[in-house]
């Protein structure tokens, strides 16, 4: 197990673990994705999905379920979460600082991610689908809630293709770490009670409401860890 201590003040200076040959190592990758908040774009077709209302969405129902959904992902994204991750971030969760973004079809979870709050700063650390499109509304659902409560920062860690689409941009870690520290000065609340309302939801580059419903020690890290680069 990682104590939360640990976690989170290695999520000051600019870190995150992950599962490596056995342990934990710990990366700060040069360059650093990020989405900035006010750039978020929504696909068009994405934007048709959101406007048919398919999906309800909760905030913290079912973490546990998320983050191991997040490790039996079938391809590379998901092998750098083994047991002490795991439990790890549940215990964080239980603390307080990690959250999770559900996205429903009916009873069923299709689709979502997980991440540290930490003040002002939210770091993304992985996401999953069941169904077309789940993943892509948990991350709407959560640049709206971020953006609601003054959140600085959206750390993805990498940027991949999939996420350049939303707006995703690499800055150089010196830039990345000024970010993290205007967000250190931050005193925002991730966490509300209950489930985000119901109803359909709205294309986010469409409305003022933008999303209505309901990732020894290492500088960089190898290219296979696509999760936390929130990609579905």
């Amino acid at each position: 197990m990682i104590p939360i201590a640990t976690l989170l003040g290695r999520y000051r200076t600019g870190y995150f673990p992950m599962a490596v040959e056995g342990g934990i190592g710990w990366f700060s990758p040069e360059p650093r994705g990020v989405i900035p908040l006010d750039r978020f774009q929504v696909p068009r077709r994405l934007a048709r999905s959101l406007r048919q209302g398919r999906f309800q969405c909760t905030v913290n129902r079912s973490f546990r379920e998320v983050i191991s959904a997040c490790a039996s992902r079938a391809d590379a994204g998901g092998d750098w979460i083994d047991e002490r991750i795991l439990e790890s971030y549940c215990v964080l969760h239980e603390a307080g600082h990690a959250h999770s973004v559900e996205v429903w079809d009916e009873d069923r979870l299709a689709g979502g991610l997980y991440g540290v709050s930490l003040r002002g700063a939210f770091f993304g650390e992985s996401m999953f689908y069941r169904v077309r499109d789940a993943s892509k509304v948990a991350l709407c659902v959560l640049v709206k809630r971020l953006s609601d409560r003054g959140f600085g920062l959206l750390d993805l860690q990498w940027v991949t293709p999939h996420l350049r689409q939303f707006g995703a941009v690499e800055i150089s870690r010196a830039r990345y770490l000024t970010q993290l520290a205007e967000s250190m000065q931050l005193d925002c609340v991730f966490d509300d009670p209950g489930p985000l309302p119901g109803g359909p939801l709205r294309d986010p580059s469409r409305s003022g409401d933008r999303c209505s419903a309901p990732g020894s020690s290492s500088a960089d890290a190898p290219s296979a860890r696509c999760a936390p680069s929130l990609r579905s």
